[in-house]
């Protein structure tokens, strides 16, 4: 008995981390390497969530298509995110540049920061 219940509250331990696994080796989607692939992707998969959405009543396939779809558009919102927090980042630098009166690291901070806004 003593054995048996370490091994059993093991076992159940073990259970969600093998589902976690299961679930990143499922389907990746597609790939948001860069800000504008993410803006791609973000809009087509989006079109394609839509049209299944609108497609009437969803059964069979459609729970498998969404499925897929979803992931993608995950990568595409978790590169958003990124560069969002570099935006943040690099606009910080040229807020607190500006209360400092610090010209250099202002036109430093503002090409990344610009590259990145204009393309939102």
């Amino acid at each position: 008995m003593r054995l048996t219940l370490p091994l059993v509250f093991a076992t159940l331990l073990a259970v969600p981390a093998f589902a976690d696994d299961d679930r990143v080796e499922h389907y990746k989607g597609e790939p948001s390497r860069s800000l504008e692939e993410a803006l791609q992707n973000l809009s087509e998969y989006n079109g394609r969530l839509k049209a299944v959405l609108e497609g009437g009543e969803l059964a069979g396939d459609d729970f498998h298509d969404i499925h897929q779809i979803t992931y993608t558009l995950e990568n595409a919102l978790e590169r958003l995110e990124d560069e969002l927090d570099a935006m943040e980042d690099d606009l910080e630098i040229i807020h607190q540049a500006s209360e400092r009166g610090e010209a250099d690291k202002i036109e430093a901070a503002a090409p990344a920061y610009f590259e990145r806004a204009d393309k939102l």
